[in-house]
């Protein structure tokens, strides 16, 4: 069938899927070894001789939180779909279990999460700015634009969803 000649809304949706094989090791680059690399841009505050100081290390403990929540947001998502990841906004399903049933966006809150301890960590303004850009392109962007993707393609079902589950965190309401 030639599909030219659809209209785009009647043209069948090419998704754009990422392995999961591929997925796991990216985001532990991106949110693991990236900032590692910024913070080698400034001083790391309360570092002494190459070291982390005490107020540094407390910085490792949203680091794993961060780390599992991410990994499991991606296990979730990479379950939805046999093909694999799906990279689209507008996705095939509506997840609402797991982190989701606490969170709208856990996967983006995990990855602010790693983001704050590696702040607090590496005692960097480079990473803090990186953070503050991220947490804003987050809230700002991504999130409205997603949100509006959703209920447009879900309608209500992700209308209750987002009454009764916050958009970060906080009290579910019934």
């Amino acid at each position: 069938m030639n599909t030219t000649n659809i209209p785009n809304r009647e043209r069948p949706k090419k998704v754009k899927v990422l392995s999961p094989w591929l997925a796991y090791p990216l985001a532990l680059i991106v949110w693991e070894v990236i900032p590692w690399a910024i913070s080698l841009l400034t001083y790391r505050h309360g570092w002494t001789a190459g070291l982390p100081g005490f107020w540094n290390l407390i910085g490792l403990i949203p680091v794993p939180v961060g780390t599992a929540g991410l990994i499991w947001g991606l296990k979730l998502h990479s379950a939805q779909s046999l093909a694999g990841i799906e990279m689209e906004l507008d996705k095939s399903y509506l997840l609402k279990r797991g982190p989701y049933a606490f969170s709208r966006h856990p996967m983006y809150l995990s990855e602010l999460t790693l983001l704050l301890g590696w702040v607090v960590f590496y005692g960097s303004v480079a990473v803090l700015i990186a953070f503050v850009i991220w947490w804003l392109f987050f809230n700002f962007y991504a999130v409205p634009m997603e949100e509006h993707t959703l209920e447009t393609h879900f309608g209500e079902a992700y209308r209750e969803y987002k009454q009764k589950v916050p958009r970060w965190v906080g009290r579910i309401r019934s």
